[in-house]
């Protein structure tokens, strides 16, 4: 019998700043603007070069968002930039997800990466009197303008949903449809993350955990009603290991970036892969290593950009699942 497949993405996070002037009630992640120092090239690259022969594909360059009026947004922009940069220079993949761009950034910054992402979290305005209430750049029509543009810019794009914050069934379903219908337009979602919300040490909010059941008929709709070339992940340090393998039965297809720290959710610890891949094997499952980028969208990218990609596949062996 052959081993079903499930994918994952050997992943390291840079946090070029943890200052946001958004503030989710639920955000175990960011500090206020003024109050941390930027990450250094220096530092960064020190941090790079110590993962150049652990296995690490993809840079995760996560960052809190400078506000678009702010007179340092055009240096954090760059600083982006030069991070990217970096990480291509040393031979890794760089995805950034870094809030809402223009057309301007993101075109700036596809220059340097294999894909992007920013999270759509849920289309109801609703959230905007709750956990939203303090962060101006959680306006729906704003997270939908941002998966328009990369389709429009042909960025292989990730984004997904925070479930369990205020939202109804309806709301998750309404927002799954946005995302089909961005990507039945333009072809760029690789995969939608369904992220459960898990409560932690430093937010305001401290709700309840999604729960698991909610969680695998989210996955049932969300199969049913996104087109079937979008991968569902599932984070697996926010579910048990059953929970993981139900999730699996139930569509999921994809863990994500899975690396030595979850800086959006730090009280979760990932899983450490090879640990991960012997326990799904024992129930059928085969944990393979992929990309940041999918291959369908190889032609995407520059001639500078497709090289590195074309070198990690090659990389990966031509006995894997190259996805």
């Amino acid at each position: 019998m052959n081993a079903k497949t499930a994918t994952y993405s050997p992943a390291y996070t840079l946090v070029p700043t943890y200052e946001c002037f958004n503030r989710c009630s639920y955000c175990n992640f960011r500090t206020d603007p003024g109050k941390s120092d930027w990450l250094t090239l220096a530092d960064a690259e020190a941090q790079l070069r110590s993962l150049q022969h652990q296995g690490v594909i993809e840079i995760l360059i996560l960052s809190g968002e400078v506000h678009p009026q702010s007179d340092r947004r055009s240096r954090w922009l760059q600083h982006l930039y030069e991070l990217c940069d970096l990480a291509l220079s040393l031979g890794f993949l760089p995805h950034t997800n870094a809030g809402p761009l223009s057309v301007v950034e993101m075109a700036h910054l596809k220059t340097v990466n294999v894909s992007m992402g920013l999270m759509v979290e849920q289309v109801t305005p609703s959230l905007l009197q709750t956990v939203h209430r303090h962060a101006p750049s959680k306006r729906p029509e704003l997270r939908l303008q941002q998966l328009a543009q990369a389709g429009e810019l042909q960025i292989p794009f990730t984004t997904g949903l925070l479930l369990g914050i205020g939202e109804t069934e309806a709301d998750r379903w309404q927002t799954l449809e946005a995302i089909a219908q961005l990507h039945r337009r333009w072809g760029h979602i690789q995969e939608v993350i369904l992220q459960p919300y898990s409560p932690g040490q430093t937010e305001a909010w401290a709700s309840t955990a999604f729960s698991p059941a909610q969680l695998l008929a989210t996955i049932a709709v969300a199969r049913r009603i996104l087109p079937a070339d979008i991968a569902l992940q599932i984070p697996p340090n926010l579910v048990s290991r059953s929970q993981l393998l139900a999730c699996l039965d139930a569509g999921a297809s994809d863990l994500g970036g899975i690396g030595p720290h979850d800086e959006v959710n730090p009280d979760y610890p990932h899983p450490i892969d090879a640990e991960l891949a012997t326990s799904l094997a024992s129930s059928g499952w085969k944990l393979v290593p992929r990309l940041p980028i999918y291959p369908q969208y190889d032609q995407w990218l520059s001639i500078e950009l497709r090289n590195v990609v074309e070198g990690w596949r090659k990389r990966l062996g031509a006995s894997r699942v190259q996805v």
